[in-house]
């Protein structure tokens, strides 16, 4: 209803932008519905259209702690908005939410309550004098509730809209109105009128184009319209927890404390599914470590409620039935929602039982020391390492009369936010990086010509250096050229940039060295002047290094081959989650949760090889996005889609949605081998692989590297098997030879020592020098004089050259009288410059000084008298 109505007032509906920021270093996940429309508000990106509409999927992982404590918190909400760059303002704006909500949806008029900015007298003569809102009815608000702003950039006055839910969801109190914590009165809408610039500084200046931010919460609405008493019960979300419900075997609004379960699980796993449907993985970090803690945190509500094994990946089927009309790829992403699902909770189930245990420890220390709070410290490792919220340790705790040092936990919980807010970027108002391309104006915009030519002629709009627009650039200058129509490829959906050069009609060159994609549609070539001028408004000659961009194209293909055989080996819940496609190689990174095996890898590698044989036809066609979902296309993570996109297909195997270059039949990529397969990430995985004239080079370098391996051996690369087996064996029978010499030699340099026995308290020691012997025979002396001595403890000394080796070993009887062969090593080997230690009964030590060797060796009778009791 909402889209549509704002279609009607002239308005473009666009899709859902995902859930990843795209080109925001500010954000870690989308949380409202102008986060991604950004670049329209700073006019660094021209709009599709200037007025715009769309419903927005968003995460606000800002209150987790309160999620399911309360009925009105949640993590994933849907954010209707309409919104104009520079286009209509207040009149409008303030007109059409009225309409919207009276006309279309239904809603009394006596029952809507607009807010309006401290100083807005324009807005509120809208309401008041146009709409006809009594201006007892029309609350001004200061800056906390109504201005909105972010920072430098800009900001402007808002206009809320409430709705009176009525007497039943009031706190009772008298005055209650407008304001109130209580549920009675419940913010719908929001407009946000940008109409300022701060400067930082609280310095506001008017801005030239004026902007309308709208924000209404779907789900709020919602609960209004169906007049239920939190978002937890509007009939889609109610769909859900009572799946939660039935798993449980219990009813929500019976326990207050299972409750907060339930709303956990059923609001978390919400969450969790669209995220995954974005391409986010569980990770200790950023938004891949928000999923994870979603997943724990539903994983152990669901233990609370005595849910028995995995549950989510059953809950997660249901998210999907219930909104995959709206948001198409739940449905062609389930299989790999599911598999994270089912891996991360099945992970966290082992981690919690690992909890439990080192909690149980840290209760035993407790214990032994008399103590009945736990430390701030050790509560926050527990949740920290082992994913346990502190609600939980708490409750342990307490079946136990055991407390928990919360401020301590607190503390420790806030020295990580600091650390993390350190690492963190400053970033401008929009997130991105500020650089010389920033200053480039928006309407200046390059068109790829490349699909099908290398060499093209076209205008330069813009040159740049560094940090600055030029009109020129010369000889030996770096800099970046912007023209009107390019056949360079930049860098882009893991394929990179092209290289090659820009040539005038003066003798001026330059070479391309990338070329990478800018703000707004620009396409920027990188690189520098050999020789000459090129200037602003010139016509240049653009020409493409054909034997890059040809043996990228291979590897590119390639690429799209390895997606599908991966799919058919190992399963559908196999994604892309990366690549990069080079003229050398190609890299591909899949969703996959165990290492491939030597014959999955083997199956994969036949079947790419089987389509570059059978000479398939690369068809590309350009279509809408929604045609080219019925073709099954396969969209990437992360990636924006325009209206119009281009499907590569190739033969009945594989079909994608790519905006890369290809090679014309799949024989032109000659030949495919894995080189490498490993782990990357949790539950992703990494293929690198080679092609064509790369592959080749790698052949002739193996080739090469076994006629050198041949040489040195003294065969041939055919007998080198052979020769290799023989001097093994060889060398096996002559470090036999080696070490029979080396222990001979030992006992002979050794001599007859056993007169340097000593009895100490009835223990015998020997502390003896031999002279170049190296720590595995000075092991072997003492399992020989083991023998002749019985139970005792021996020293031994070597030097070879100028290093010190010393052993000690002590017998079990020895040891029961006090001897330790770790600290005897240790308290002596100080003398000989250096340091070691071991177990009671074997260590060693190593020094630089031989001139302590015989100190060291007195010291070890003292220190075996303090030892033996």
């Amino acid at each position: 209803m909402f889209l549509e109505f704002f279609e009607s007032k002239g308005h473009l509906a666009m899709k859902s932008f995902s859930l990843v920021p795209h080109n925001d270093n500010s954000l870690l996940l989308i949380n409202s519905g102008m986060a991604p429309l950004k670049p329209y508000f700073t006019g660094q990106e021209i709009p599709p259209r200037r007025r715009v509409t769309t419903c927005q999927k968003c995460i606000r992982t800002g209150d987790i702690e309160n999620i399911g404590k309360t009925a009105r918190h949640g993590t994933f909400f849907e954010m209707l908005g309409n919104f104009s760059f520079g286009d209509y303002f207040k009149d409008e704006a303030i007109h059409w939410s009225w309409e919207f909500l009276t006309e279309v949806v239904g809603l009394e008029k006596d029952r809507l309550y607009p807010s309006v900015y401290l100083d807005d007298d324009e807005a509120f003569n809208i309401w008041n004098k146009e709409i006809g809102v009594p201006a007892e009815k029309i609350f001004r608000f200061g800056k906390e509730d109504n201005f909105w702003e972010h920072g430098a950039g800009p900001c402007g006055p808002c206009s809320e809209i409430y709705y009176d839910r009525g007497e039943k969801y009031g706190c009772g109190k008298p005055g209650c109105t407008v304001g109130c914590e209580c549920d009675r009165y419940i913010e719908v809408w929001n407009n946000v009128f940008t109409q300022f610039e701060n400067d930082g500084h609280g310095n506001y200046t008017e801005l030239k184009q004026k902007n309308i931010d709208t924000g209404m919460g779907l789900e709020r609405l919602a609960v209004v319209v169906q007049d239920v008493d939190s978002l937890f019960t509007v009939d889609t979300n109610k769909a859900l927890l009572d799946e939660v419900c039935a798993l449980a075997h219990t009813k929500y609004q019976v326990d207050h404390k299972k409750d907060i379960s339930l709303r956990i699980i059923a609001d978390h796993v919400k969450s969790c599914t669209f995220m995954i449907s974005d391409g986010i993985m569980p990770s200790n970090e950023g938004r891949g470590y928000v999923l994870r803690r979603l997943i724990r945190r539903a994983a152990r509500h669901g233990r609370l409620l005595g849910i028995e094994g995995r549950f989510m990946p059953e809950l997660s089927k249901t998210v999907i039935e219930l909104s995959k009309d709206g948001y198409p790829e739940l449905e062609e992403k389930k299989a790999m929602i599911l598999k994270v699902l089912a891996e991360e909770e099945e992970k966290f189930n082992k981690t919690i039982d690992q909890g439990l245990a080192i909690l149980a420890d840290m209760e035993s220390e407790m214990s032994a020391k008399n103590e009945t709070v736990l430390s701030g410290e050790n509560a926050f490792k527990l949740y920290d390492t082992y994913g346990f919220p502190l609600d939980l340790t708490i409750e342990i705790l307490e079946e136990k009369n055991l407390t928990v040092d919360e401020e301590g936990f607190q503390a420790a919980m806030k020295e990580q936010r600091e650390k993390a807010r350190k690492a963190r970027k400053t970033t401008n108002y929009m997130g991105a990086d500020v650089t010389v391309y920033q200053s480039i104006p928006a309407e200046i915009t390059s068109k790829f010509v490349g699909y099908d030519r290398l060499q093209h002629e076209s205008k330069i709009t813009v040159l740049t250096t560094d940090t600055e627009i030029v009109e020129a650039l010369t000889d030996g200058q770096r800099g970046t050229i912007i023209v009107e129509e390019t056949p360079f490829y930049g860098t882009m959906g893991g394929q990179c940039g092209d290289t090659g050069v820009i040539t005038g009609a003066n003798n001026g060159t330059f070479v391309v060295e990338d070329t990478i994609h800018l703000q707004g549609g620009k396409i920027g070539h990188v690189g520098h002047m050999t020789s000459g001028m090129l200037a602003a408004g010139e016509t240049v000659t653009l020409k493409v290094n054909e034997t890059s961009r040809r043996s990228t194209e291979k590897n590119h293909s390639a690429t799209h081959l390895l997606q599908k055989a991966l799919r058919t080996v190992l399963g559908d819940h196999v994604e892309q989650a990366g690549s990069l496609v080079t003229p050398d190689r190609l890299r591909f990174d899949f969703t996959h949760f165990s290492a491939m095996t030597p014959e999955e890898i083997k199956k994969v590698e036949e079947l790419v090889n089987q389509k570059i044989q059978e000479n398939v036809d690369v068809v590309t066609q350009e279509m809408s996005l929604d045609e080219a979902k019925k073709t099954g296309a396969m969209a990437l993570f992360g990636e924006k889609y325009g209206e119009k996109v281009r499907v590569v297909k190739m033969g009945d195997f594989s079909t994608e949605l790519c905006g890369g270059t290809h090679v014309a039949n799949t024989g032109a990529i000659h030949a495919f081998k894995i080189l490498s397969e490993a782990g990357i990430a949790a539950g992703v995985r990494r293929i690198e692989a080679l092609t064509g004239d790369g592959l080749m080079r790698y052949y002739e370098n193996l080739e090469q590297e076994l006629a050198e391996a041949a040489k040195a051996a003294k065969t041939t690369p055919a007998d080198l098997k052979a020769k290799i087996e023989s001097m093994l064996e060889e060398m096996k029978t002559l470090h036999a030879e080696n070490d029979k010499l080396k222990s001979k030699l030992a006992n002979e340099s050794l001599g007859d020592v056993m007169n340097q026995v000593r009895d100490v308290k009835g223990v015998k020691v020997l502390a003896a020098k031999v002279a170049d012997v190296d720590m595995n025979g000075l092991r072997g002396l003492g399992d020989q004089l083991k023998d002749k001595l019985g139970e005792g403890v021996i020293v031994l000394a070597s030097v070879q050259g100028d290093k010190v080796n010393l052993m000690v070993t002590a017998t079990d009887e020895a040891q029961k009288k006090g001897a330790h062969a770790g600290n005897l090593v240790k308290a002596i080997a100080g003398l000989v410059g250096g340091g070691g230690g071991g177990r009671p009964n074997m260590a060693q030590a190593g020094g630089k000084n031989p001139a302590g060797v015989d100190a060291a060796l007195e010291k070890a009778y003292e220190t075996a008298a303090e030892q033996i009791q």
